[in-house]
């Protein structure tokens, strides 16, 4: 699989996985034998879809205007299994990653101000109930959750131990992201990315804004959507519908 490159649909894509692989990040918890070999994971499927902009500044800053218009406009970035820092307590102390992130330095702002739009892409997984995190772990999701001011009240018994848990702890790390005392974040978004044939995730995604008073920070996106927008090249379009979308 690491010879053959197969599990990538495009040499941008399977550029991209070189080129990170190649810069680790600390403390990353990456698998590659699941990103080399498992046709049906969705980190692949998330270098696919997006890893030939990494190599394209231009291609990447329109469809960033295109999917998120939004979003500040600027010099935009694709970082994939990224997170700003893992274990570090200013954000959420734990491993939390997003499967790629937007990062964008805007053009009107200070050259230390940035926004971020963090991606977790999903593919046949199941929304499932987890286990709530142990008591300091969760003290922390609590203290950012709450200072986000952005959760309807009772939100705690309806996101904690249930299969939204998931989704809102990817989420807290934009949120922490826009807390940081540099206060180098100033706009933000996480951005769930699933098929449209996974009917689990549209409706765990359907219950997740429910427990928000505003989803400015929060969004639901289907893979087909993406596609049609335009953004992406003839070839990378057709490639992840024959492997992901219209295969029988």
């Amino acid at each position: 699989a690491r010879e053959s490159g197969a599990n990538f649909v495009t040499p941008g894509a399977l550029a991209a996985v070189r080129a990170r692989l190649a810069a680790p990040e600390k403390h990353q918890t990456l698998k590659e034998d699941r990103l080399w070999a498992d046709l049906l994971s969705s980190m692949p499927l998330c270098f696919n879809l997006f890893g030939d902009l990494a190599g394209d500044a231009d291609a990447c800053r329109k469809s960033m205007r295109t999917w998120w218009p939004d979003a500040p406009d600027g010099e935009s970035r694709v970082r994939f299994e990224h997170s700003p820092g893992r274990r570090d307590p200013a954000f959420l102390g734990n491993k939390s990653a997003f499967d790629v992130a937007f990062e964008i330095r805007a053009s009107v702002a200070s050259a230390d101000t940035r926004a971020i739009v963090g991606v977790e892409t999903k593919y046949h997984e199941h929304a499932r109930k987890e286990d709530p995190p142990e008591d300091e772990a969760l003290a922390r999701y609590v203290e950012v959750t709450e200072r986000s001011g952005i959760f309807v009240d009772g939100w705690r018994e309806r996101v904690v131990g249930t299969p939204l848990q998931q989704i809102w702890l990817d989420h807290l790390l934009v949120l922490a992201m826009l807390q940081h005392p540099s206060k180098q974040w100033t706009w933000g978004r996480f951005v769930l990315v699933y098929p449209s044939a996974n009917p689990s995730f549209a409706a765990a995604a359907s219950r997740y804004r429910e427990t928000l008073v505003t989803s400015d920070t929060f969004e639901a996106r289907m893979i087909e959507d993406l596609l049609a927008a335009g953004t992406l090249a003839d070839g990378v379009v057709a490639a992840i519908r024959e492997r992901y979308v219209d295969s029988p």
